[in-house]
């Protein structure tokens, strides 16, 4: 079954200090640690996709206005305390090891090479609608 597993930041960096505080080696460190999970992931037959995203000032919040027409809100946002990093998308045998890898993955190091222990949300991946429905 595939799972999309989402990581998530602070905005108010009361987690731990916003990404553009670290230096250049932790910041190396830190994507060091994501190359590594991803090819482990592949290597073991679990990668599907993920990417990094761009932080809350590059994000838009879009809706459909008067006749369709796009309404643009350009970030930050200040009722945001936490935003969207980076996704994965895995093809696990059991919900457990998507919760296994989902964990691992929130040991990401920070500052000081500390782990992070980032929140990371495990979301199913629906084919089709659940059977009860």
């Amino acid at each position: 079954m595939k799972y999309m597993l989402l990581m998530q930041f602070s905005a108010a960096g009361t987690d731990f200090p916003s990404i553009d505080t670290w230096t250049p080696d932790e910041i190396a460190a830190h994507l060091g640690f994501m190359r590594e999970v991803n090819g482990k992931l592949a290597a073991d037959g679990e990668w599907v996709q993920g990417e990094g995203l761009g932080g809350p000032q590059q994000a838009r919040i879009v809706r459909a206005g008067a006749g369709g027409a796009p309404v643009v809100t350009e970030g930050p946002f200040a009722e945001t305390k936490e935003f969207l990093a980076g996704w994965w998308i895995v093809d696990c045998e059991t919900p457990q090891r998507a919760v296994e890898i989902a964990a691992h993955i929130s040991t990401a190091p920070g500052p000081g090479g500390r782990p992070l222990n980032m929140p990371i949300e495990v979301h199913p991946v629906m084919s089709a609608p659940p059977q009860e429905m």
